[in-house]
């Protein structure tokens, strides 16, 4: 079987893309769309055994794929990893700022520690990396930088430093947009709601019971799949979205919208996922409902 992706053949062969979290979740999916479209994949993150189990699927699968460990919340691991990969691979013509990380908490719970730890992995690693390709490669040559956030547009309950850092990296990307069109940079964003992931089996307690239920929130009536947030983030790194940059996409089925007091509906019939991943499993707490 090989990823069922909706976009042609090819479409990237002959570039370089980075995968920012490359060994799980949203970022595992989309590593797996961009080779099956012939982009050379490096895949990054903070443990090897995760990295090397994608890129062994990866190659599995037809696709080329690499792999480097790194802490991106360190600026001088990430300056020498950008200039490691440059050299060992071209230039770098896209950018998945995937990585990123949060835990439940209200924020009266929530150390200075926590904080700073959350807004690192998820707004500073991002900017690190996105700085140094930019300085490195892109200013040179062009490319696209797809920046990863969450549905914060309602402030984030429940994980106030994941919202805070979300929403700082939703306001870069407009910046970063807007000072690096000039050298043919392109940088969006995408927003994904609830999404069937390996992410949502890492919560515990009353946090993790939630999760079944959270589908009757949505408007479309579901859970988002993988599949769905991977293709937009290929699509606005494709030429398609030549003339789209400093936007965020928002991929949570309306969920972001409307207000209570407008009750959702039943849905008649529920609306059809998208699922074009072929290594794709439910995560274990949305299993019983199947």
């Amino acid at each position: 079987m090989a990823f069922d992706s909706i976009f042609k053949a090819n479409l990237f062969q002959g570039q370089t893309v980075i995968v920012t979290g490359g060994g799980s979740g949203i970022g595992r999916c989309t590593a797996h769309e961009l080779a099956a479209l012939g982009a050379q994949v490096i895949l990054v993150g903070r443990k090897p055994e995760k990295l090397q189990a994608v890129a062994a699927e990866i190659a599995q699968d037809g696709g080329n794929a690499y792999w480097q460990a790194c802490d991106i919340r360190d600026e001088a691991a990430v300056k020498a990893l950008v200039s490691q990969l440059i050299g060992e691979h071209g230039p770098i013509h896209g950018l998945v700022n995937n990585a990123g990380g949060q835990y439940p908490s209200p924020l009266a719970s929530i150390n200075q520690k926590g904080f700073e730890t959350v807004l690192r992995t998820n707004l500073v690693g991002g900017f690190l990396m996105a700085r140094e390709v930019f300085n490195q490669s892109m200013s040179q040559h062009g490319g696209a930088i797809v920046n990863m956030l969450a549905d914060m547009w309602g402030g984030m309950p429940g994980m106030g430093h994941s919202g805070a850092a979300r929403s700082g990296m939703d306001n870069f990307t407009k910046t970063a947009a807007f000072e690096w069109g000039y050298a043919g940079v392109r940088v969006n964003a995408v927003a994904p709601g609830w999404i069937a992931s390996s992410g949502m089996d890492t919560y515990e307690g009353a946090f993790k019971a939630v999760i079944p239920t959270l589908r009757e929130q949505v408007p479309l009536k579901r859970i988002g799949t993988e599949s769905e947030v991977s293709a937009a983030i290929v699509f606005l790194l494709s030429p398609a979205a030549a003339f789209i940059s400093g936007s965020t996409l928002r991929i949570d089925g309306a969920a972001s919208l409307g207000s209570r007091a407008w009750p959702l509906h039943k849905a008649q019939p529920p609306s059809a996922p998208f699922n074009g991943f072929h290594r794709a499993s439910v995560p274990d707490v949305l299993k019983a409902e199947q």
